[in-house]
């Protein structure tokens, strides 16, 4: 079990936070609005009211005990930047923080920032791929040039082993699982056969990755 502190619970902190607790996690959420609390208590062990731009108050907490301490601040960026500040002096281990833009998100890196993450950019790039292709079932980008993706396979697929279509020699892209119905198939052998039900789960670069067809489907 890891433990995470969640600052800010707006729709993405909320989120967030109710999807680390159900995985059963350790889980301190943190908002300076009573309301928002109380309602996002349920889904934390542990839900604070403080100031997140007061030192003092944020000392309180530990965030040093936390593995990772998120900052989901998108609407207030000097809310934002300073919480994120403020925690990086007080010895968080690993910060995680929310930006609206790039901009944004150097400041934050220059503040300590271990990670920033766009959750609108981010979206609009899944949704994108998932109306250009129907075969798209999630699509996760990792960084600016790796990213995963799921997805049905192509029809003429179907009876062909991974060997057989020559993926990281054509695309570049490995194959890391196999979804078949129920079962998840971890690391398949080359000579896996394929089915025309399978969803497949692979890794690659942004570029090798675009060079999959899936509007033919085959």
């Amino acid at each position: 079990m890891k433990s995470f502190a969640v600052i800010g619970c707006g729709r993405f902190g909320s989120s967030v936070a109710k999807t680390l607790f159900e995985l059963g996690n350790k889980v301190l959420v943190v908002d300076e609005d009573p309301d928002t609390v109380e309602k996002i208590s349920k889904y934390a062990t542990e839900a604070v009211e403080a100031n997140v731009k007061n030192e003092a108050e944020l000392s309180r907490l530990n965030l040093n005990r936390y593995d990772v301490v998120i900052i989901s601040i998108g609407s207030n960026m000097e809310s934002s930047i300073l919480s994120t500040l403020l925690v990086k002096e007080l010895g968080a281990k690993n910060i995680v923080a929310q930006a609206q833009s790039e901009l944004h998100g150097r400041i934050l890196i220059r503040n300590g920032a271990d990670k920033v993450i766009f959750p609108e950019m981010d979206m609009g790039v899944k949704v994108a791929h998932n109306l250009t292709a129907n075969n798209v079932l999630e699509y996760v980008q990792l960084s600016p040039d790796l990213s995963i993706m799921e997805f049905s396979i192509l029809s003429n697929w179907d009876g062909k082993s991974i060997s057989e279509l020559k993926l990281r020699n054509k695309y570049g892209i490995n194959v890391i699982a196999v979804k078949r119905q129920d079962e998840v198939i971890p690391s398949p052998e080359p000579d896996f056969i394929l089915k025309h039900y399978d969803v497949l789960v692979i890794i690659g670069s942004e570029e090798k990755i675009k060079g999959l067809d899936f509007k033919s489907n085959g």
